[in-house]
């Protein structure tokens, strides 16, 4: 360690002198721990006529010391594959395919040449305003609302929300899971957090990937943002990952470093009859939800919300399709807005009973393993 010092600090020391008493130091610093008698004779026999007291040396090498520390922690964390990181994270726990898919190799350290990154693309802003699915991919209650005054316009003739008593063995939905066209890609840490993501920075962000300020590409930026700033609700923690990394960090912030990662699968995506095939199985009552948000580059609303139970359900089709649906349910309502669409559907007010919902493909629910 002392040596590396070195190599750092003595280019910038004029004095051959000083250069030598400073790597003297360091070394006598090193085996200071084994002997403390070493210390009191190094302070007698060398010259320090450079330096003014033992305590500088002192405050010299503690400080090297922690700055080299924190430069191998700060590379350590952020110059490492989206593999290695995720292992290292969750150990137990294998890379779900719907993480897969946003992934591009090259986008990350250890490509050489690599100046640009892909997955940054105004395509992915999907400008279809019809919320198709039984699965309501919005994030936020707020959204729920607008989905209800009609600002949302949502697919007619699927189920969209239902009660929990509904997941047993035999009952039977319309139900319909498109597959997600949303196909940003995630960036790396370093590249995500050098791009702008608030409301303040909004012109600078449309300008930055060429989007006009009247367009409805921009309004869907601008709509992914506000979601992202808006207040939690009573009983609900909420972040905004923009990258592989910082979603892996909140999740296990919550959960545990042994979590998994469970996300719907749908072998075609008809709108069609499904009957749910197998005993429902619950996998959860404490629960993180990624909803994939539309942006230029892969963005998830994730939020913790207390009192919910989260089932894995097995479908089949009237045609023989199989889907392995993820379904969330909420048994605390009571300070939900009660204009959300789940409350119309359904006929009932705030508080009565759990409000159930299939998770679209894309989005993820982790649970402790």
């Amino acid at each position: 360690m002392f040596l590396l010092l070195c190599l750092y600090h003595c280019p910038k020391m004029k004095s051959r002198r000083i250069k030598l008493q400073y790597v003297l130091v360091l070394s006598t610093f090193a085996s200071e721990f084994k002997s403390y008698k070493y210390k009191h004779s190094l302070h007698y026999t060398l010259s320090i006529s450079e330096f003014t007291t033992m305590e500088h040396f002192r405050f010299i090498f503690l400080s090297s010391f922690l700055y080299v520390i924190l430069l191998v922690g700060v590379f350590a964390s952020e110059d490492v594959s989206w593999e290695t990181y995720w292992q290292s994270a969750l150990p137990k726990t294998p890379i779900p395919q719907a993480v897969q898919e946003l992934l591009h190799p090259e986008n990350w350290p250890g490509t050489e040449g690599k100046s640009t990154y892909t997955g940054i693309s105004k395509d992915a802003l999907n400008i279809n305003t019809i919320q198709s699915g039984s699965a309501f991919p919005t994030a936020g209650p707020e959204s729920y609302a607008k989905a209800a005054t009609g600002k949302i316009p949502v697919e007619q003739d699927v189920t969209t929300f239902f009660f929990e008593k509904d997941l047993h063995l035999g009952k039977k939905m319309t139900l319909h899971f498109p597959k997600t066209t949303n196909n940003a890609k995630f960036l790396p840490r370093l590249v995500a957090r050098a791009q702008p993501f608030s409301s303040s920075k909004l012109p600078e962000i449309l300008n930055r990937f060429s989007l006009k300020p009247e367009s409805a590409e921009a309004e869907i930026v601008k709509q992914t943002i506000e979601e992202c700033e808006e207040p939690s609700i009573e009983g609900e923690d909420k972040y905004c990952a923009t990258s592989l990394e910082s979603l892996v960090d909140f999740s296990v912030s919550k959960l545990g470093k042994y979590a998994e990662v469970f996300s719907t699968k749908v072998d075609v995506e008809n709108k069609q009859e499904y009957r749910i095939a197998r005993r429902v199985e619950k996998i959860g009552e404490r629960s993180v939800v990624c909803h994939k948000q539309k942006y230029v580059y892969a963005v998830f609303y994730c939020h913790e919300i207390r009192s919910t139970r989260a089932y894995k359900v097995s479908l089949v089709g009237a045609d023989g399709t199989k889907a392995e649906a993820v379904a969330v349910c909420h048994s605390d309502t009571r300070k939900w807005n009660i204009k959300l669409l789940a409350f119309q559907l359904l006929k009932i007010k705030p508080g009565t009973v759990p409000v159930c919902h299939f998770l679209p493909s894309g989005n993820l629910l982790w649970v402790p393993n």
